[in-house]
């Protein structure tokens, strides 16, 4: 079986293709024909050496398979996965687990890990919903806001921000989102109710939307420090990378991990829904053949991507 993984961390021109023995589902599991997965910042960070310890840890050997969400049919299912070979579907993948991550020909996950692709979305976006979208849930669902209330979200125009902006929308919140220039007008078709300029200046143009400070921040591009500023005392932070900081004034952190929520199937089915029902919009902004995984990293290390790149297969 094909896939792409490293056999030695560093830039991306360690990433390669490797040739793996065929995979086969075990009980409450399936094996799913992959056809496209998405490459994200957890991915460069796996090559790059960053998840060394975790995978020294769980046991694992090179080489190493990066990727965290996909789609493609499920061409073998294991004794009790509710599912028939040749449905289509979305996934998470956990690289730092026996079955490795998800750029390969074909993958195993268990079965909670699956969800339905959503009628009408082809196979490559559908690759955007799953990491992503659990991601945004999971960071919204941990500042445990009611309807009505503000959150604030950097990083808006990203793939997991623009997620967070149209699941919070979905859910009933008041958006507050910065943006450059040239991404206002995106951020705004979105959904967010306020955009400000992001820059040096962010803290102060929120705090001219909510003078008070927003009772929750969702802080996808790791502004950090930067941002806490923007926060009410007794608010609440929600950071998608490690951090130990203290932001203080009672404000609490919410650190987003989302291997903790993979087997929620509620929330992939609700995530299928949402994308169904116009509340959340796969955006793709490059496909690469699966080969060409080096150039895919290094485009999203430069930065500037508007919606995520997929890797087919």
């Amino acid at each position: 079986m094909r896939a792409i993984g490293v056999t030695q961390f560093g830039g991306p021109d360690q990433l390669e293709v490797v040739n793996l023995p065929e995979p086969h589902a075990g009980p409450g599991e399936v094996r799913v024909r992959v056809r496209a997965a998405t490459v994200n910042p957890t991915d460069t960070g796996l090559r790059a050496g960053l998840r060394a310890q975790a995978l020294e840890q769980a046991g694992l050997r090179p080489p190493y398979i990066p990727g965290m969400e996909l789609a493609g049919e499920i061409d073998e299912v294991g004794d009790g996965a509710p599912w028939c070979p040749g449905e289509q579907v979305m996934a998470i993948a956990l690289p730092v687990s026996p079955h490795g991550g998800a750029y390969a020909e074909q993958v195993v996950v268990p079965a909670a890990q699956v969800a339905r692709v959503p009628v009408g979305t082809d196979l490559v976006r559908a690759a955007t919903v799953p990491m992503n979208g659990l991601t945004a849930l999971l960071a919204l669902d941990g500042l445990g806001l009611r309807t009505g209330q503000t959150v604030a979200i950097t990083g808006a125009a990203g793939a997991l921000g623009g997620y967070a902006v149209q699941l919070a929308k979905a859910r009933g919140l008041r958006v507050v989102a910065d943006a450059s220039e040239r991404d206002e007008e995106l951020v705004r078709s979105l959904g967010a109710d306020a955009v400000v300029r992001r820059g040096p200046d962010v803290v102060a143009r929120l705090r001219q939307v909510v003078p008070e400070g927003v009772p929750g921040l969702v802080d996808a591009s790791v502004q950090l420090t930067e941002v806490v500023p923007a926060i009410a005392d007794g608010g609440t932070l929600a950071v998608v990378r490690g951090w130990d900081g203290e932001p203080g004034r009672g404000i609490r952190l919410h650190r987003v991990m989302v291997a903790q929520v993979a087997g929620r199937t509620d929330w992939l089915d609700e995530l299928r829904r949402d994308v169904e029902e116009g509340r959340l919009t796969p955006r793709v902004a490059r496909t690469f053949p699966a080969e060409q995984a080096p150039e895919a990293h290094r485009v999203l290390e430069a930065g500037g991507t508007r919606g995520r790149l997929v890797l087919t297969f």
